[in-house]
């Protein structure tokens, strides 16, 4: 029987590979097998399609592309150029934006792009101006020492990493953190729900540069409208991190409100999670900030990485196809079964259930600690991350809560039926396992944790991973 396209392709890849370094390739192998078996419920993972995965591995590897399209510091970018500006153009097209950066290379990258260009674009500082025109290498200590006094007490507010914002929003050990003179809103104890009476006094009593809007553990829609209406009546800039749902607004699932382009100054995301691209980042704003953005390399970044901007272009094509607004609307459906699953069984959620991609489990509720609950979930197949709840008493290392999310097993076909088998597997593991003798240990009986194995393989069994992809 011959091969299709995506079995030679793949197989031939891993035979060169292999007469280099034949353990990179066995590794390469074991991760597929990994993935295929899996029940994967990490909210910020998915599968990159094989023409995504492909981009990524050319030789435009080999090249250096400071600059931006048509503005290079090395010669031979005319390539490039061409998959960077077809990537920014999906880009724009894709999310109804006037301007793209495709260059970050994650999300947090994005996120530092941001916050330099709001910096320069709102703080009047002859050092910053300086830095703007002149190589880095080029300014006197003076000059940082200027370049620091003037930005270095800057403000920001955004969402606390408790609540569900992202480190980067200002969480105190990041670099946000330390850039910023920062002040974090949480949600309603009551409810789990932003309170968007209590940011905007927040933002009165802060008066910040830059409110933040965007989260990593949130399981709710953003009301965007409100949020730029706060920022605006205290002059700041509203930035938005979408990376976690920008696959819901690309397949507009959120729209109006809750569509974060339309209200935002400037919008960051990465292309992996629920846009099911490569692992990168982007920045879309207006004019008025493209040419500070623009400047991220050599400000924040180092050289673009051709070859993941090559797959930014395929992946973006491919959300810009109708049936990826299918899929989107898919993911809410699944992780609201999901949700309604685990609710019938006696769970415990945080905010009681999901608008958007992720279930937040209180795992308190099992007598669990996160990290005790995410290992016996491992053990039994079922792959997850722990995540703190709102005013988690166990903190951010053992944490109370299991962030699960749909993405991926939408991706793999599962359905709303599969996603309520899925929150039996999971009600099963969490309920038989008890507490060790430290928040890191507990006892699950290994059995148990096979049958669950083999239940998940079985669940699985009719949603094949990559099935046009056969290693051999």
């Amino acid at each position: 029987m011959s091969l299709n396209a995506e079995s030679t392709a793949f197989r031939s890849a891993l035979e060169v590979i292999r007469a280099v370094e034949p353990r990179v390739a066995d590794a390469i192998g074991a991760e597929l097998a990994d993935q295929r078996e899996s029940l994967k419920l990490i909210a910020s993972e998915n599968y990159a399609s094989p023409a995504t995965l492909l981009a990524m591995g050319n030789w435009f590897s080999d090249k250096y592309a400071e600059g931006t399209v048509g503005r290079r510091f090395y010669a031979g970018c005319q390539n490039v150029d061409t998959v960077e500006a077809l990537a920014a153009e999906h880009a724009r097209e894709l999310f109804g934006a006037a301007h793209a950066y495709v260059q970050p290379h994650s999300g947090i990258d994005a996120n530092l792009v941001a916050f330099w260009a709001i910096l320069a674009d709102r703080v009047e500082s002859p050092a910053l101006k300086k830095a703007q025109v002149r190589q880095v290498n080029e300014l006197t200590e003076a000059d940082w020492f200027a370049l620091r006094r003037e930005l270095g007490n800057q403000r920001m507010l955004g969402m606390s990493l408790d609540a569900g914002g992202h480190l980067t929003h200002g969480f105190r050990p990041n670099i946000s953190g330390k850039m910023f003179d920062q002040r974090s809103y949480g949600t309603d104890p009551a409810t789990g729900l932003i309170d968007y009476d209590k940011v905007a006094e927040a933002a009165r009593e802060f008066k910040p540069l830059i409110l933040v809007a965007g989260y990593s553990a949130y399981p709710r829609k953003v009301n965007f409208r409100i949020m730029r209406e706060i920022a605006d009546s205290v002059g700041a800039t509203f930035m938005v991190d979408m990376a976690h749902f920008a696959g819901l607004v690309a397949g507009k699932v959120f729209t109006g409100d809750f569509d974060p382009v339309p209200h935002a100054h400037i919008v960051t995301t990465t292309t992996h999670k629920s846009l099911r691209g490569p692992r990168g980042g982007l920045v879309l704003c207006g004019p008025e900030l493209a040419d500070q953005v623009d400047r991220g390399c050599p400000m924040v970044l180092g050289g673009p990485l051709p070859h993941v901007m090559a797959a930014k272009a395929v992946a973006l094509a491919e959300a810009r196809r109708p049936d990826f607004a299918d899929y989107a609307s898919r993911i809410v459906a699944n992780a609201q079964a999901l949700a309604e699953g685990l609710l019938r069984r006696g769970a415990k959620l945080v905010t009681g259930g999901t608008d958007n991609h992720l279930v937040l489990i209180d795992v308190s509720g099992y007598g669990l600690t996160g990290r005790q609950a995410e290992r016996a979930l491992l053990d039994s197949g079922i792959v997850t991350n722990r995540n703190a709840v709102p005013q988690d008493p166990n903190g951010a290392w053992y944490t109370s809560g299991i962030r699960i999310g749909t993405p991926a097993l939408t991706t793999r076909g599962l359905g709303t039926a599969e996603m309520d088998s899925t929150a039996e597997l999971i009600h099963t593991v969490l309920s038989q396992t008890t507490p060790g003798e430290s928040k890191a240990k507990y006892v699950l009986d290994p059995a148990l944790a096979d049958k669950v194995n083999k239940q998940a393989s079985e669940l699985l069994a009719g949603f094949p991973l990559y099935p046009g992809v056969d290693l051999g």
